[in-house]
């Protein structure tokens, strides 16, 4: 059966992630880190660029899954007339290599299984070296060493790895496959159920901090949990997405490497998190920010790497056919060095949010914002390529410059807050000037919404946040114009697309699915807007595009009815917190950062 993005379940232990599918392969997993290569990378190409599976040798039974509960432990039921099984998968934390444990649990009967791996480094172009001796396997491959051990023997069978074994009730059969470099000792045992154990406990723990009640708060913490996992533990930066290349329409060349921390994204994930109780998560991102933008501000990135690089080359690896044969599968990200004017404003927002929490800047930090500012200051004016990173030529984007207005009045109303000896007047000018400059070029002239571009008369999703970053209030005609402009020319069968793709435009052939994140800001506008029946309906639709595990891809296809995109996205499950929050209490995170701006 093809495979489909919605098949799979994610593992985290905050370094990297893994995939794994309904039928108990895992063919998604980097190591030792979210961005570092994939050893299994069969879910862009097939079963010889690497997977491991472990499921019941007799065809047709019945699976289920679920994640354990307030954790990212996957367990995955097999049952059938003589026996049933449960497969147990985690990434255990606080470990000092990288493992992946798996325990089989015979529940019922019995049951004959086999465990069949097949490793390979670089992103599924290098066979290892294999050895299979005492049990263990072990596989070395440049500077990686990978070791399986379980209480039954893998044996060599073209070029991977099986092991058949029998189950029955009551019984257990432990394996874990560890991380190591090809250079020095292999990593030592791992006891797998202390550390299936440690997990649980640990999970459970840090969503024991979650402030959220009411009919909503699961799927808000299992999107919180899916958050976290996109969290590096270490070094407090936050990924986008889990993978790369899962294409964001069918077979098409829409596909991109979401494993790096771009500062949008982040802001974002840490303002659903501030909400929800989790402040120190939020100074770790601070923390993690001011490491990897230090140094001059017109050298800010869009994007960073897990520990704050800058480098991100974009490259193809032509030797993987992509999922669903879309391709190019590219590695890196080229738009690292693209111009956003968004950035400052998201990075002010947060740090103004992150203030009212009590994460109050110290004074270089003070003069570090002055700074941005003043280059915020001299740029503002300059085309960009706009939130959606597109390809063609930089445009006036009407989003980037109300985030550049954004950012003028963040810092404004931070230094009122710490009543800073700043003199605030001509900062106040500028954003006055901002928003002026944006109401007089950015309007259709008929029809009296926003536009996409200064001079455009096409839409663009990106213009629903103007209200909820508080740049005019969601009653203004202008907005309300747009609001139904979008729901009247980007809605395709319920959801919400970023705007109409076009080469002249964006750079790239044109077609794409339902850009999930989009319709949740659509759910925060009608809220905003007192159309509650309708936010709740469009959340409902949204929540039933979810997976059996809770888990959303960036795009959704309406007409094939599946995901699209690289998975699980953050933007996604951002979406799924915040409009949860609006629609719970009155003065939820739309209306709060709304009223940042409108002060």
């Amino acid at each position: 059966m093809p495979r489909r993005i919605e098949d799979h379940a994610l593992l985290g232990d905050g370094e990297t992630v893994a995939l794994v599918d309904r039928a108990g392969a895992v063919d998604w997993l980097c190591w030792p880190r979210v961005d570092s290569e994939a050893l299994f990378c069969a879910l862009l190409g097939d079963d010889e660029n690497g997977f491991w599976r472990i499921a019941p040798l007799a065809p047709g039974l019945q699976a289920s899954r679920r994640y354990r509960d307030g954790t990212l432990v996957l367990e995955t039921r097999f049952e059938g007339p003589d026996g049933c099984v449960e497969v147990v998968d985690a990434l255990p934390v606080g470990t000092q290599q990288r493992h992946l444990v798996r325990i089989v649990r015979g529940l019922r009967g019995r049951m004959r299984l086999r465990s069949e791996v097949a490793i390979r480094f670089g992103y599924g172009l290098t066979v290892p070296w294999v050895t299979h001796e005492d049990g263990v396997l072990t596989a070395v491959g440049g500077a990686h060493r990978l070791v399986l051990r379980s209480t039954v023997a893998h044996v060599g069978r073209e070029f991977r790895s099986c092991a058949d074994f029998e189950v029955q009730a009551g019984e257990e059969v432990p394996f874990v496959l560890s991380h190591g470099v090809s250079f020095e000792p292999a990593p030592p045992p791992l006891d797998a159920h202390r550390a299936l154990d440690a997990t649980t406990a640990h999970w459970r723990a840090w969503l024991g901090r979650c402030r959220v009640d009411g009919p909503l708060a699961p799927v808000v913490q299992r999107s919180l949990l899916t958050l976290k996992a996109l969290t590096n533990a270490r070094t407090g930066g936050i990924v986008a997405a889990a993978t790369t290349s899962l294409p964001e329409e069918p077979g098409g060349n829409r596909n991109w490497d979401y494993r790096y921390c771009w500062l949008r994204d982040s802001t974002m994930t840490l303002l659903a998190l501030l909400q929800t109780g989790y402040v120190e998560e939020a100074r770790e991102w601070r923390n993690w920010l001011l490491r990897a933008a230090a140094g001059a501000p017109h050298d800010m990135q869009i994007m960073y790497g897990v520990a704050g690089e800058r480098l991100l080359p974009e490259w193809e690896a032509d030797w993987l056919p992509g999922f669903g044969g879309a391709r190019p599968v590219r590695i890196g990200n080229a738009a690292a060095r693209q111009r956003q004017l968004d950035i400052y404003g998201e990075v002010a927002d947060v740090m103004l949010h992150s203030a009212a929490q009590g994460l109050l800047p110290d004074l270089e930090g003070l003069h570090r914002g002055l700074a941005v500012m003043r280059h915020v200051a001299r740029i503002w004016q300059e085309p960009d390529r706009g939130m959606w990173e597109v390809r063609g030529e930089p445009r006036q984007f009407t989003h980037s410059k109300v985030m550049a207005w954004v950012a003028i009045d963040r810092f404004v109303r931070l230094a009122e807050m710490l009543q800073a000896t700043v003199d605030l007047a001509p900062w106040r000018a500028l954003r006055d000037e901002i928003h002026a400059w944006v109401c007089r070029h950015c309007v259709h002239p008929e029809a009296g919404h926003f536009v996409q571009y200064a001079g455009a008369r096409s839409l663009d999703a990106a213009l629903l946040m103007l209200p909820l970053v508080g740049f005019l209030p969601p009653g203004d005609p202008r907005m309300v114009a747009t609001v139904d402009a979008i729901e009247r020319d980007l809605v395709r069968d319920g959801l919400v697309c970023r705007y109409i793709t076009d080469p002249r435009v964006d750079g790239l052939p044109p077609g794409e699915g339902a850009f999930v994140a989009c319709s949740f800001w659509l759910v925060d506008n009608l809220v905003l807007q007192g159309r509650l029946a309708q936010a709740r309906a469009l959340y409902e639709r949204l929540l039933a595009l979810c997976n059996d595990v809770g888990l959303l891809s960036e795009e959704y296809d309406p007409v094939g009815r599946r995901m699209l995109g690289n998975f699980p996205q953050a933007f996604s499950h951002i979406g799924i917190v915040n409009s949860a929050l609006n629609l719970m209490k009155a003065a939820g995170p739309a209306k709060q950062r709304a009223e940042k701006g409108a002060e």
